[in-house]
């Protein structure tokens, strides 16, 4: 059975840094797609940082420079690091893996639960 466990947030001052993991647990033939979003209360879920199984990385404009999102295959771990923070930082942040559970099987995704990261001093 699949399952995914997101950890890794809290309350850091401006200017401080966090990591975010995001664990794939179970048998899967390959991980896919690994992506980080955020949401604040009465807003949509914004997409924050991709990568792909090929370690492609993109960001939206607001957290570049600052963020990055890495892998440890061996773990099927997913990781943002977040340096630099800013109060308009603050939301609770989601991962999104797609992986197949089989050769040729269809892409499935997977949402964490959330973690909280809250910026202020």
């Amino acid at each position: 059975q699949v399952q995914l466990a997101e950890s890794g947030g809290g309350l850091v001052q401006p200017g401080g840094s966090l990591r975010l993991s995001c664990t794939l647990s179970g048998n899967i033939f390959s991980l896919n797609h690994m992506a980080w979003y955020r949401q604040t209360p009465g807003s949509q879920r914004e997409w924050v940082a991709a990568r792909t199984s090929g370690g492609a990385t993109n960001y939206v404009d607001a957290v570049k420079g600052r963020f990055s999102i890495s892998r440890d295959n061996a773990q099927n771990t997913v990781y943002l690091d977040m340096n630099d923070l800013k109060p308009e930082d603050t939301a609770v942040y989601y991962c999104k893996l797609s992986y197949r559970l089989v050769v040729g099987g269809r892409l499935r995704d997977y949402w964490g639960q959330g973690t909280q990261v809250t910026v202020s001093s």
